[in-house]
């Protein structure tokens, strides 16, 4: 007989077909378990890979912002208002293009500490296990 789960009712089982299944049982424990420790350090692993990327792409924009004070320095000094007020709004742009490239890869990143690692799952299982014994 079957549960609605698929598995069998095991009530009706001797004690020593029950202690016999432990080992098969211990073995699929410990199979899920580095299945799922592999799914979540995959992941980890893109997570961190894209918040890398983002913080690449905003120290990029950073990178070249620096000419683009420099050149708002050289047209303030150099020439009158337009020319000076246009290089600082250019600069502004770029700052602000930057920080939101740090904030998505900071975002990223702090997804990282988020999850439940494969540790704290192993954990559960063995507080689960002791208070059942």
């Amino acid at each position: 007989m079957t549960t609605p789960r698929g598995f069998r009712d095991r009530a009706d089982d001797s004690l020593l077909t029950l202690v016999g299944d432990i080992p098969e049982l211990v073995k699929n424990l410990i199979v899920a378990e580095i299945d799922s420790a592999k799914k979540w350090l995959a992941k980890t692993a893109k997570d961190a890979g894209i918040g890398a990327g983002w913080f690449v792409a905003a120290l990029f924009v950073l990178f070249w912002s620096v000419p683009v004070l420099g050149t708002f320095v050289i047209a303030g000094l150099s020439s009158w208002w337009p020319v000076w007020l246009s290089a600082i709004v250019v600069f502004a742009v770029m700052i602000l293009i930057a920080v939101v490239l740090a904030l998505l890869g900071y975002l990223r990143f702090r997804r990282l500490s988020n999850r439940e690692t494969p540790v704290q799952s192993i954990a559960l299982d063995v507080k689960e296990v002791r208070d059942e014994l």
